[in-house]
């Protein structure tokens, strides 16, 4: 494929993240590791450069008005770079996934056939205000061989510069190319509408962030795009709910960190028993300063709650908000989640089995649990070291994005003279 010709600012970074494309995919794995190793070192080695970049972020974020939870995603402390740092060092942990052979046969004729995985390439991603992103993804780039060019948006900007800037120090340091890792925020919103028209450039295109900017690069781009999804994220507590592992459940889905994909945003509760659980976990997130949008049922049981609007229902809040509903059964928590979800993560908590796998088996979600906070849905609980988003599509990747959905496949042919007959 030839590439395409109407990227102008950033043609040069693209062309050098191609020729580093070619370096990485045939770095021995020995050498990505050393990279990442590296990585986590800067990052450790580099705190007091890094915190104050982002503190520059956090107090223009706040002038400009950002929300609470962007404010939150935006921000960076110790704890924070120390968790980004073990995150670099798991990935180098990890089995490599180049050069895997998926599956193979040998023909009559002594033909042998193999499919294996091997790098895209060339990965842009567009995110907002996540400089953890910076780091996670340009780490499972680097593992899977493949170099990448980031859009972290005006937001992260002066973070996002340090963090490129300790990333390509530490790739170059140990022999790989710097340009494997690399920004296009300087060249502001062109940059990011050239890198949606690059087909051919780049081979696929991964956005992180709002519906609406999700939404924009699905229809913008001419380079195949990754969908990852915004997190409308139901629990169910069913009529056999146990009481205290609703309540614990719930708070830990919505509080423990609200700004994030995979926290609560809708809680359904059975109307038979509503009145055995509701005060309960209502009172919990209340004391934790959870408003409570509710219907009419919800607001009878709790009459601090705020009258819930049709919009709630599609609401992702990102906040220290939640929209509940009594249901009447199994049935209709399940067509209530099928009209409003957006396919990212729900939770059923139950004590009955039959409930539990109908509930497995009929919602059509990229994470489907039972009995466990939806925080779970998420590359570095589920063992990833960290993750590249979570895919709400069904193509070639769904869920939380690891080492593996960052390669494709090749078929590998080799014969001793064969011709077909």
């Amino acid at each position: 494929m030839q590439p395409a010709t109407d990227s102008v600012l950033i043609t040069p970074t693209l062309e050098a993240a191609r020729d580093a494309a070619l370096v990485l995919a045939a770095t021995p794995t020995r050498r990505k590791n050393q990279a990442l190793e590296a990585v986590a070192a800067s990052l450790r080695t580099s705190v007091a450069e890094i915190l104050e970049a982002n503190a520059l972020d956090l107090a223009a974020g706040e002038a400009n008005g950002l929300s609470t939870g962007m404010l939150d995603r935006l921000s960076l402390d110790l704890a924070r770079i120390d968790a980004l740092a073990d995150a670099v060092l798991q990935i180098a942990l990890l089995t490599d996934p180049v050069g895997v052979v998926v599956r193979g046969s040998s023909l009559p004729n002594g033909v042998k056939i193999s499919q294996v995985r091997v790098p895209f390439g060339v990965v842009g991603v567009i995110y907002e205000a996540r400089p953890n992103v910076t780091v996670d993804i340009a780490a499972i780039a680097l593992k899977s061989g493949n170099a990448v060019v980031l859009r972290g948006g005006s937001a992260a900007e002066n973070t996002n510069r340090v963090l490129v800037r300790l990333l390509q120090a530490a790739v170059d340091g140990v022999g790989l190319p710097a340009a494997s890792v690399q920004t296009i925020d300087p060249f502001g919103r062109s940059g990011a509408t050239e890198l949606m028209q690059a087909r051919g450039y780049v081979d696929v295109l991964i956005p992180r962030g709002s519906a609406g900017l999700i939404q924009a690069v699905v229809t913008q781009s001419k380079v195949p795009v990754i969908e990852t999804g915004a997190g409308v994220v139901h629990i169910f507590l069913d009529e056999s709910a146990i009481e205290q592992m609703a309540v614990d459940i719930v708070h830990n889905s919505k509080v423990q960190r609200p700004s994030v994909c995979n926290a609560l945003e809708t809680l359904l509760v059975h109307e038979a028993a509503a009145d055995r659980l509701l005060p309960a976990v209502l009172a919990k997130l209340a004391a934790s300063g959870v408003t409570i949008h509710g219907d009419d049922r919800v607001r009878a049981l709790f009459p601090a709650a705020v009258p819930a609007t049709d919009e709630d229902w599609g609401t992702e809040y990102m906040s220290l908000e939640v929209a509940v509903a009594v249901v009447d059964s199994l049935d209709d928590a399940i067509r209530h989640i099928r009209r409003y979800s957006t396919g990212h993560t729900e939770s059923i908590i139950t004590n009955d089995l039959v409930n539990a796998e109908r509930f497995l088996a009929e919602v059509d979600s990229a994470a489907v649990m039972v009995n466990a906070s939806t925080r779970f849905a998420d590359g570095g609980e589920f063992g990833f070291g960290a993750e590249v988003g979570i895919s709400t599509q069904k193509l070639h990747a769904r869920g939380p994005m690891g080492l593996p959905e960052l390669t494709s496949t090749k078929w590998i042919v080799r014969g001793s003279g064969q011709v077909r007959g």
